[in-house]
């Protein structure tokens, strides 16, 4: 009978069914809104004048305030209410959205992409808390977390596919006007289909620790894309990066147990390698999806549409992949799911770069499938390990953290691999130097995990 019961497959509740889908949509916006803007660049720099430096900023705004702020986006999830930040990060989004699609320059609509990077850095650690709350069960939860996870794969294929039906026929603004009543719809779900939850532990927020981080974030990130046009300011931003990373640290020993970088948290080593997998993951996957299309519309190769098209392979593999990436960790391990998942990544940028602009780019389309799927088998199982290797009092803040190293590897990704394209001038050549140096970072990811984590043998079912 016991083990009958093991054996019991994976079924959800009809109330937690619906809780996950409210989730589910709250991620598929929050992420769609970045594979569609980096579709639409092209489109937006024609219009604005703007070149690859002011569209990086306008993809790294983004980014850059969703990273800075998610650490707070998860204390205040633990301390007011996961559901009541899931809702007021959904109202931020929207209105943000709105904002961007009547942008009458270049300048607003950077501070308005900053915005909405602010709704998205509630509503995304909220949501992940939630299904820590919910599925209390290790294995139930990995799952509900494949899930979950798939949504991001949703979202490449939505967003490109969006951008390319949408730009032709009703211009770039369209992409942010599109967003905004799946926000409002989020809004009215959440109310109804999930439960509210707190920690009643209440931390301070840790003002100057968010302050140091956000600096030093968004200095190594104005560094990687001053390389090119003004090598002194990139200087002086690499020093005002590593002094505010030292100050940070010094915060943070001073502040202990009730700091932002909780020792408690830090000392998980599950934790560690997910953080330090998941920033190599996203560094490649992320500065990817940023270049390749940029290379393709720019050299003439393929318009928008094509473009769109074309980046389907590795949506498509990374959702059929996910749901089934925590039965996979099961089987396989979680540092094989994992760390096999990034150097798989690795191995497709490689062949993207070495494909991505011949006249024939099925070599390309391959590279892509291969992504897919190493970004289906990773993700998913990451963040399970992070959040399921800490209490759940904790479980925002961890939350918080994965997801910082997520955007913060995407946000100095897409600015250094960015780099590396326009230093080459473009083209096939700048194209490859981007993804070798994409696909060098997830390789290296991807090693430090598979020792930190150490030795973990499969859990085989019979």
């Amino acid at each position: 009978m016991d083990d009958m019961l093991r054996r019991k497959p994976f079924a959800m509740r009809a109330s937690q069914r619906l809780t996950l889908l409210t989730l589910c949509l709250a991620v598929t916006i929050a992420h769609i809104d970045t594979f569609i803007v980096n579709l639409g660049a092209r489109a937006i720099g024609d219009h604005f004048g703007a070149g690859v430096d002011e569209l990086q900023w306008i993809v790294d705004s983004y980014n850059l305030v969703y990273a800075v702020s998610l650490p707070t986006g998860g204390m205040l999830a633990d301390r007011y209410g996961r559901r009541r930040i899931l809702v007021c990060g959904a109202l931020i989004f929207t209105f943000a959205s709105l904002l961007c699609a009547a942008a009458p320059s270049a300048l607003v609509l950077i501070g308005g992409r900053a915005l909405t990077g602010a709704g998205g850095a509630l509503m995304i650690p909220a949501s992940l808390a939630i299904i820590r709350v919910v599925w209390d069960r290790p294995e139930e939860r990995a799952r509900a977390l494949g899930i979950w996870a798939a949504c991001n794969g949703v979202a490449m294929a939505l967003g490109p596919s969006l951008g390319g039906l949408l730009i032709p026929w009703l211009g770039w603004r369209s992409i942010f006007l599109v967003i905004v009543p799946f926000g409002l719809l989020v809004v009215l779900m959440a109310g109804s289909t999930i439960p509210e939850s707190v920690n009643p532990q209440r931390r301070a927020v840790d003002i100057p620790a968010q302050l140091c981080g956000a600096l030093a974030l968004g200095s190594l990130t104005y560094a990687a894309i001053a390389a090119q046009s003004a090598p002194g300011a990139m200087t002086a931003a690499l020093l005002v990066a590593a002094l505010s990373a030292t100050l940070l640290i010094a915060v943070e020993r001073r502040n202990g147990s009730e700091a932002l970088l909780s020792p408690e948290i830090f000392s998980a080593r599950r934790f560690r390698a997910a953080m330090i997998a998941t920033t190599g993951m996203t560094f490649g996957g992320y500065g990817m999806v940023f270049v390749l299309p940029l290379a393709w519309q720019s050299s003439g190769r393929l318009d928008a549409a094509a473009s769109a098209a074309a980046l389907l392979p590795m949506s498509l593999v990374f959702v059929m992949v996910s749901p089934f990436s925590g039965m996979l960790s099961e089987k396989l391990g979680l540092r094989a799911a994992t760390s096999g998942g990034v150097t798989l990544m690795g191995v497709g940028l490689l062949m993207i770069g070495l494909g991505g602009l011949r006249p024939d780019i099925a070599l390309a389309k391959f590279g892509l499938a291969i992504t897919g799927l190493g970004l289906g088998l990773a993700a998913g199982p990451l963040s399970a390990m992070a959040v399921g290797d800490v209490a759940a009092a904790r479980a925002g803040t961890a939350a918080a953290l994965i997801n910082v190293a997520r955007i913060s590897g995407a946000t100095i990704g897409v600015a250094v691999l960015g780099a590396c394209y326009a230093a080459t001038g473009g083209g096939s050549h700048g194209l490859l130097l981007a993804m070798i140096a994409g696909s060098l970072v997830q390789f290296a990811g991807a090693g430090v995990a598979w020792m930190v984590t150490g030795r973990e043998l499969p859990r085989l079912r019979i």
